[in-house]
Protein backbone atom coordinates (compact mmCIF):
# COMPACT_ATOMS: atom_id res chain seq x y z
CA UNK A 1 0.00 0.00 0.00
CA UNK A 2 3.45 2.37 0.60
CA UNK A 3 3.60 2.19 -3.15
CA UNK A 4 0.44 2.66 -4.15
CA UNK A 5 0.39 5.78 -2.18
CA UNK A 6 3.30 7.23 -3.18
CA UNK A 7 1.92 6.50 -6.87
CA UNK A 8 -1.07 8.40 -6.13
CA UNK A 9 0.70 11.15 -4.65
CA UNK A 10 2.62 11.90 -7.91
CA UNK A 11 -0.24 11.21 -10.45
CA UNK A 12 -2.93 13.12 -8.42
CA UNK A 13 -1.19 16.44 -7.86
CA UNK A 14 -4.01 18.04 -10.35
CA UNK A 15 -3.77 22.21 -10.74
CA UNK A 16 -6.58 24.59 -11.44
CA UNK A 17 -6.92 24.95 -15.31
CA UNK A 18 -8.54 27.69 -17.00
CA UNK A 19 -11.64 27.42 -18.69
CA UNK A 20 -12.08 26.94 -22.41
CA UNK A 21 -14.73 29.35 -23.52
CA UNK A 22 -16.04 29.98 -27.31
CA UNK A 23 -17.54 27.31 -29.82
CA UNK A 24 -16.45 24.17 -31.67
CA UNK A 25 -16.65 25.62 -35.01
CA UNK A 26 -18.63 27.40 -37.90
CA UNK A 27 -20.56 24.27 -38.65
CA UNK A 28 -21.03 23.42 -34.59
CA UNK A 29 -22.10 27.25 -32.86
CA UNK A 30 -24.94 25.49 -31.00
CA UNK A 31 -23.31 22.25 -29.71
CA UNK A 32 -23.65 22.30 -26.08
CA UNK A 33 -23.05 18.92 -23.80
CA UNK A 34 -25.69 16.52 -23.02
CA UNK A 35 -25.89 13.72 -20.28
CA UNK A 36 -25.85 10.10 -21.62
CA UNK A 37 -26.26 6.86 -19.41
CA UNK A 38 -24.00 6.73 -16.43
CA UNK A 39 -21.48 4.14 -15.53
CA UNK A 40 -22.46 1.36 -13.29
CA UNK A 41 -19.52 2.80 -11.16
CA UNK A 42 -17.78 5.92 -10.11
CA UNK A 43 -14.22 5.96 -11.28
CA UNK A 44 -10.89 7.75 -12.78
CA UNK A 45 -7.96 6.50 -14.12
CA UNK A 46 -9.44 4.05 -16.07
CA UNK A 47 -8.26 1.98 -19.08
CA UNK A 48 -10.27 2.39 -22.15
CA UNK A 49 -10.60 1.73 -25.70
CA UNK A 50 -13.16 2.45 -28.25
CA UNK A 51 -13.87 -1.37 -30.05
CA UNK A 52 -16.59 -2.00 -33.24
CA UNK A 53 -18.44 1.70 -32.20
CA UNK A 54 -18.19 0.53 -28.43
CA UNK A 55 -16.71 1.89 -25.14
CA UNK A 56 -14.29 -0.52 -23.47
CA UNK A 57 -14.08 0.78 -20.02
CA UNK A 58 -11.82 -1.12 -17.23
CA UNK A 59 -9.87 -0.64 -14.06
CA UNK A 60 -9.31 2.47 -11.97
CA UNK A 61 -9.61 3.85 -8.86
CA UNK A 62 -12.03 5.71 -6.54
CA UNK A 63 -10.10 9.31 -5.75
CA UNK A 64 -11.07 9.54 -1.80
CA UNK A 65 -9.61 6.05 -0.78
CA UNK A 66 -7.09 5.56 -4.15
CA UNK A 67 -8.47 2.24 -3.76
CA UNK A 68 -7.54 0.18 -7.40
CA UNK A 69 -10.53 -1.40 -9.00
CA UNK A 70 -10.99 -4.32 -10.68
CA UNK A 71 -14.67 -3.11 -13.20
CA UNK A 72 -14.78 -4.23 -16.95
CA UNK A 73 -17.79 -2.30 -18.53
CA UNK A 74 -18.88 -1.44 -22.01
CA UNK A 75 -21.28 1.24 -22.92
CA UNK A 76 -23.09 0.68 -26.15
CA UNK A 77 -23.97 4.41 -27.82
CA UNK A 78 -26.27 2.92 -29.75
CA UNK A 79 -28.71 0.98 -27.46
CA UNK A 80 -27.33 3.63 -24.87
CA UNK A 81 -27.10 0.43 -22.47
CA UNK A 82 -23.81 -0.06 -20.01
CA UNK A 83 -22.64 -3.80 -19.93
CA UNK A 84 -20.56 -5.62 -16.81
CA UNK A 85 -18.19 -8.28 -18.53
CA UNK A 86 -15.62 -10.42 -16.11
CA UNK A 87 -13.40 -8.34 -14.02
CA UNK A 88 -9.81 -7.78 -14.73
CA UNK A 89 -7.80 -10.47 -12.94
CA UNK A 90 -6.24 -7.61 -10.32
CA UNK A 91 -7.39 -4.49 -9.81
CA UNK A 92 -5.27 -1.41 -10.52
CA UNK A 93 -5.68 2.10 -11.28
CA UNK A 94 -3.99 4.76 -13.71
CA UNK A 95 -3.47 1.64 -16.32
CA UNK A 96 -3.79 2.54 -20.53
CA UNK A 97 -5.96 0.45 -22.39
CA UNK A 98 -5.98 0.05 -26.23
CA UNK A 99 -7.02 -2.32 -29.07
CA UNK A 100 -5.06 -5.10 -30.90
CA UNK A 101 -5.91 -7.84 -32.74
CA UNK A 102 -9.79 -7.55 -31.72
CA UNK A 103 -8.93 -7.87 -28.46
CA UNK A 104 -8.81 -5.25 -25.47
CA UNK A 105 -5.62 -4.66 -23.88
CA UNK A 106 -4.85 -3.08 -20.41
CA UNK A 107 -1.14 -2.44 -19.97
CA UNK A 108 0.67 -1.03 -16.33
CA UNK A 109 -0.77 0.41 -13.65
CA UNK A 110 -0.74 0.42 -9.82
CA UNK A 111 -2.26 -1.93 -7.67
CA UNK A 112 -2.32 -2.93 -3.94
CA UNK A 113 1.01 -5.15 -4.00
CA UNK A 114 2.37 -2.27 -6.48
CA UNK A 115 2.39 -3.68 -10.05
CA UNK A 116 3.51 -2.31 -12.74
CA UNK A 117 4.72 -4.21 -15.59
CA UNK A 118 1.30 -6.38 -15.75
CA UNK A 119 -0.52 -6.72 -19.33
CA UNK A 120 -3.90 -8.04 -19.87
CA UNK A 121 -5.97 -8.84 -22.90
CA UNK A 122 -9.34 -9.71 -23.41
CA UNK A 123 -10.73 -11.70 -26.05
CA UNK A 124 -14.03 -10.62 -26.73
CA UNK A 125 -15.48 -13.13 -29.08
CA UNK A 126 -14.57 -15.60 -26.17
CA UNK A 127 -15.06 -13.25 -23.06
CA UNK A 128 -11.85 -14.12 -21.16
CA UNK A 129 -8.65 -12.62 -20.00
CA UNK A 130 -5.35 -13.77 -20.83
CA UNK A 131 -2.00 -12.81 -19.47
CA UNK A 132 0.43 -11.51 -21.88
CA UNK A 133 4.14 -10.59 -21.59
CA UNK A 134 4.94 -7.98 -19.08
CA UNK A 135 6.27 -4.57 -19.61
CA UNK A 136 10.09 -3.80 -19.67
CA UNK A 137 9.60 -1.60 -16.98
CA UNK A 138 7.11 -0.33 -14.17
CA UNK A 139 4.92 2.03 -16.05
CA UNK A 140 1.49 3.84 -14.35
CA UNK A 141 -0.01 7.04 -15.93
CA UNK A 142 1.20 6.38 -19.20
CA UNK A 143 -0.71 6.24 -22.61
CA UNK A 144 -0.68 3.24 -24.69
CA UNK A 145 -2.12 2.90 -28.39
CA UNK A 146 -1.53 0.53 -31.75
CA UNK A 147 -0.50 1.59 -34.66
CA UNK A 148 0.25 -0.70 -37.90
CA UNK A 149 -0.38 -3.53 -35.73
CA UNK A 150 1.76 -3.07 -32.82
CA UNK A 151 0.78 -1.90 -29.37
CA UNK A 152 2.77 1.40 -28.02
CA UNK A 153 3.49 2.68 -24.55
CA UNK A 154 4.15 5.60 -24.27
CA UNK A 155 6.18 7.49 -21.33
CA UNK A 156 4.62 7.36 -17.59
CA UNK A 157 5.69 6.78 -14.15
CA UNK A 158 8.13 4.79 -12.49
CA UNK A 159 6.45 4.57 -10.69
CA UNK A 160 8.12 7.89 -8.98
CA UNK A 161 9.65 9.63 -11.81
CA UNK A 162 8.03 10.24 -15.21
CA UNK A 163 9.79 8.42 -18.36
CA UNK A 164 10.95 8.88 -21.40
CA UNK A 165 10.50 5.38 -22.87
CA UNK A 166 8.62 4.34 -25.91
CA UNK A 167 7.72 0.59 -25.33
CA UNK A 168 6.51 -1.49 -28.35
CA UNK A 169 4.89 -4.95 -28.50
CA UNK A 170 4.85 -7.13 -31.67
CA UNK A 171 2.17 -9.39 -30.99
CA UNK A 172 3.86 -11.78 -33.59
CA UNK A 173 6.65 -12.29 -31.84
CA UNK A 174 4.79 -12.00 -28.58
CA UNK A 175 7.91 -9.87 -27.33
CA UNK A 176 8.35 -5.59 -26.37
CA UNK A 177 11.07 -3.62 -27.85
CA UNK A 178 12.05 0.08 -26.96
CA UNK A 179 12.36 2.60 -29.95
CA UNK A 180 13.45 6.57 -29.55
CA UNK A 181 12.58 8.05 -26.63
CA UNK A 182 10.42 10.76 -25.73
CA UNK A 183 12.56 13.96 -26.19
CA UNK A 184 10.87 14.24 -22.38
CA UNK A 185 9.94 12.48 -19.92
CA UNK A 186 5.93 12.92 -19.37
CA UNK A 187 3.81 11.22 -16.87
CA UNK A 188 0.01 12.50 -17.01
CA UNK A 189 -0.46 12.80 -20.71
CA UNK A 190 -2.52 11.69 -23.73
CA UNK A 191 -1.59 10.49 -26.82
CA UNK A 192 -3.65 9.75 -30.15
CA UNK A 193 -2.89 8.38 -33.96
CA UNK A 194 -3.04 11.04 -36.03
CA UNK A 195 -2.73 11.44 -40.26
CA UNK A 196 -0.21 8.36 -39.91
CA UNK A 197 2.16 9.45 -36.81
CA UNK A 198 1.66 9.22 -33.02
CA UNK A 199 0.79 12.30 -31.60
CA UNK A 200 1.68 13.03 -27.79
CA UNK A 201 -0.19 15.49 -25.59
CA UNK A 202 0.50 17.95 -22.59
CA UNK A 203 1.10 15.90 -19.54
CA UNK A 204 3.36 16.24 -16.71
CA UNK A 205 7.32 16.67 -16.14
CA UNK A 206 9.06 15.83 -13.19
CA UNK A 207 9.07 18.93 -11.59
CA UNK A 208 5.36 18.64 -11.74
CA UNK A 209 4.67 21.39 -13.93
CA UNK A 210 1.66 20.72 -16.96
CA UNK A 211 2.68 20.86 -19.98
CA UNK A 212 1.49 22.54 -23.41
CA UNK A 213 4.00 21.07 -25.81
CA UNK A 214 2.72 19.00 -28.13
CA UNK A 215 5.12 15.93 -29.67
CA UNK A 216 4.96 13.63 -32.97
CA UNK A 217 6.35 10.57 -33.66
CA UNK A 218 6.64 9.05 -36.97
CA UNK A 219 7.41 5.50 -37.01
CA UNK A 220 8.47 5.33 -40.60
CA UNK A 221 11.83 7.43 -39.61
CA UNK A 222 11.39 7.21 -35.93
CA UNK A 223 11.82 10.67 -34.94
CA UNK A 224 10.12 13.27 -32.66
CA UNK A 225 9.58 16.53 -33.61
CA UNK A 226 7.03 19.58 -32.12
CA UNK A 227 3.75 19.50 -32.97
CA UNK A 228 1.11 22.41 -32.55
CA UNK A 229 0.94 23.55 -28.58
CA UNK A 230 -1.95 23.50 -26.71
CA UNK A 231 -3.48 26.49 -26.17
CA UNK A 232 -3.43 26.19 -22.08
CA UNK A 233 -0.87 23.55 -20.25
CA UNK A 234 -3.18 20.45 -19.38
CA UNK A 235 -2.12 16.90 -17.95
CA UNK A 236 -4.43 13.51 -17.37
CA UNK A 237 -6.21 14.96 -20.25
CA UNK A 238 -8.07 12.33 -22.45
CA UNK A 239 -7.84 12.90 -26.75
CA UNK A 240 -10.22 11.16 -29.43
CA UNK A 241 -9.58 11.39 -33.16
CA UNK A 242 -12.39 12.03 -35.67
CA UNK A 243 -11.10 12.32 -39.14
CA UNK A 244 -9.29 15.46 -39.52
CA UNK A 245 -10.48 16.69 -35.90
CA UNK A 246 -8.61 16.29 -32.51
CA UNK A 247 -10.55 16.54 -29.07
CA UNK A 248 -9.08 17.25 -25.85
CA UNK A 249 -10.59 17.86 -23.04
CA UNK A 250 -9.50 17.92 -19.30
CA UNK A 251 -11.33 19.54 -16.08
CA UNK A 252 -12.83 22.94 -17.70
CA UNK A 253 -10.57 23.03 -21.10
CA UNK A 254 -11.97 21.63 -24.15
CA UNK A 255 -9.90 22.19 -27.07
CA UNK A 256 -10.64 20.93 -30.96
CA UNK A 257 -7.73 21.03 -33.29
CA UNK A 258 -9.09 21.53 -36.86
CA UNK A 259 -6.22 19.74 -39.45
CA UNK A 260 -7.56 21.57 -41.94
CA UNK A 261 -6.59 24.77 -40.12
CA UNK A 262 -3.76 23.29 -38.67
CA UNK A 263 -4.79 25.73 -35.16
CA UNK A 264 -6.88 25.09 -32.36
CA UNK A 265 -9.98 26.66 -31.24
CA UNK A 266 -11.95 26.31 -28.00
CA UNK A 267 -15.10 24.54 -27.32
CA UNK A 268 -17.82 24.62 -24.80
CA UNK A 269 -17.19 23.08 -21.16
CA UNK A 270 -18.27 19.89 -19.57
CA UNK A 271 -21.27 20.63 -17.74
CA UNK A 272 -19.60 18.49 -14.85
CA UNK A 273 -16.18 19.21 -15.41
CA UNK A 274 -13.88 16.12 -14.85
CA UNK A 275 -9.66 15.22 -15.12
CA UNK A 276 -8.66 11.54 -15.60
CA UNK A 277 -11.56 11.13 -17.64
CA UNK A 278 -12.25 8.89 -21.03
CA UNK A 279 -12.77 10.55 -24.36
CA UNK A 280 -13.89 8.87 -27.34
CA UNK A 281 -15.72 9.66 -30.94
CA UNK A 282 -18.65 7.50 -32.09
CA UNK A 283 -20.68 8.41 -34.94
CA UNK A 284 -19.72 11.81 -34.97
CA UNK A 285 -20.68 12.04 -31.65
CA UNK A 286 -18.07 12.85 -28.77
CA UNK A 287 -18.78 10.78 -25.27
CA UNK A 288 -16.96 12.00 -21.83
CA UNK A 289 -16.52 9.44 -19.72
CA UNK A 290 -15.96 9.00 -15.73
CA UNK A 291 -13.38 10.64 -14.27
CA UNK A 292 -12.54 12.66 -11.18
CA UNK A 293 -14.89 16.21 -10.95
CA UNK A 294 -13.34 19.16 -10.48
CA UNK A 295 -12.76 20.98 -8.05
CA UNK A 296 -14.14 18.70 -5.62
CA UNK A 297 -12.15 15.66 -6.82
CA UNK A 298 -14.87 13.37 -6.18
CA UNK A 299 -15.24 10.53 -8.74
CA UNK A 300 -18.13 10.06 -11.08
CA UNK A 301 -20.41 8.11 -13.29
CA UNK A 302 -20.70 11.13 -15.66
CA UNK A 303 -20.67 10.49 -19.22
CA UNK A 304 -21.60 13.59 -21.38
CA UNK A 305 -22.10 13.47 -25.12
CA UNK A 306 -21.54 16.42 -27.51
CA UNK A 307 -21.78 16.68 -31.48
CA UNK A 308 -18.30 16.02 -33.14
CA UNK A 309 -18.59 15.93 -36.88
CA UNK A 310 -15.16 15.62 -38.38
Amino acid sequence: MKLLAAVAAVAFAVAASSCGTGVLGPDDEQASWSFAPQMPHRRSYTASAEIGGKIYVAAGMVGETGKPLDYFERFDPATGAWTSLPPVPEAFSAAAGAELDGRFWVTGGNSAEGGGRQVYSYDLSRSRWQKEAPLPAIRTNHAALTFDGKLYVIGGLDPFNPARTLFVYDPATKRWSQTTPLPVALHGHSAAVFEGEIWVFGGRVRSLERQRDVWIYNPKDKGWRKGPALPEPMDTLATAVNGDRIDAIVDEDYFVYDGDKEEWEAGPTLQVPRHALAVYTVDDTLYAVGGCIFPILRDSTIVEKIPAKA
